[in-house]
């Protein structure tokens, strides 16, 4: 069985063939998120003509996602108007198979369980974490996504940990974790100390320089302060954290050093991974799902 898997990001839309298990035939166009919900469709169809044929669709998309309709609960301003959007409804107007459509984060959690760093928990049950544009979250219990009362849990990037900035009546994300310790973020402090970095891929070339080193110490305490609330609360046996940004690994021993400073010395159990997928899980989870249907 062939199935089309797009992944939908705030910069970028990834794209492929999913076949018992494998993606081939990636693709990455920019997402243009600016131009909002009814571009990104187009773009989606125009990404399905690609392709001679398929079995099924499955979409990994940023926003809150009613996985049984297959619409966008709520996104925020990273993409302006794709509240609402109703994506499988609208591509089975042209394709009529199977389509399954998640949230981003929970389609990376389910690739990182059946393929990734959670494959080998006995009890399939871990939090997933991203980095990029904002911070996603997933809550993985027994191999299967918890997705609360309305299937909006897990939004990880609105927990409050700068409460002095918080203004919520001219913008309900200040004070946030994603506003602070996404990638975002971190490109933003970098700038202050070198005007001409303009992502992390040129951030991280330059990790030895001091002024580096101290924006990246300034940001991993930011991931930590999070991540030490989310320990204290869900107990977990581990925490995956992907995004292009986790794939270095230094970051994930200066953030497994720091989490452990800060949490009880009974939570110590907890292990820190970075996505073994990499940035074709949220696709790896879209195509189990779509698979499954």
């Amino acid at each position: 069985m062939d199935i089309a898997v797009i992944d939908i990001g705030g910069t970028n839309i990834k794209y492929g063939l999913y076949t018992n298990g494998t993606i081939s035939n990636v693709k990455e166009v920019p997402t243009e998120a600016e131009c909002g919900g009814a571009h990104i469709l187009k773009k989606l169809i125009q990404i399905l003509s690609e392709y001679d044929s398929f079995d099924r669709i499955g979409i990994s998309t940023a926003g809150q996602v009613n996985s049984d309709e297959g619409s966008i609960i709520y996104a925020n301003s990273n993409i302006p108007n794709y509240t609402g959007t109703r994506i499988k409804e609208e591509l089975q107007k042209i394709y009529n198979i199977p389509i399954a459509v998640e949230n981003d984060v929970n389609a990376a959690a389910i690739g990182e369980s059946v393929y990734g760093a959670g494959k080998d928990l006995e009890d399939k049950s871990f939090l997933c974490l991203t980095f990029g544009t904002g911070i996603g979250g997933a809550i993985v219990e027994n191999g299967k996504i918890y997705k609360g009362s309305s299937y909006s849990a897990a939004e990880f990037g609105s927990i409050i940990t700068h409460s002095e900035s918080r203004n919520p009546q001219t913008d309900s994300m200040s004070g946030c974790y994603e506003r602070y310790a996404s990638t975002t973020a971190l490109v933003r402090y970098a700038q202050f100390v070198s005007s001409d970095i303009k992502n992390g891929r040129e951030l991280f070339a330059r990790k030895d320089e001091e002024k580096i080193k101290n924006v990246i110490d300034k940001w991993t305490d930011e991931i930590v302060y999070g991540l030490t609330s989310l320990v204290h609360i869900f107990n977990p046996k581990l925490i995956v954290l992907g995004g292009g940004v986790m794939q270095q690994e230094f970051l994930l021993e200066i953030i497994d050093k720091k989490l452990h400073n800060n949490i009880m010395s009974s939570f110590s159990d907890v292990k820190i991974s970075c996505a073994k997928s990499g940035n074709n899980a949220g696709m790896l989870g879209a195509g189990y799902l779509a698979e499954n249907l």
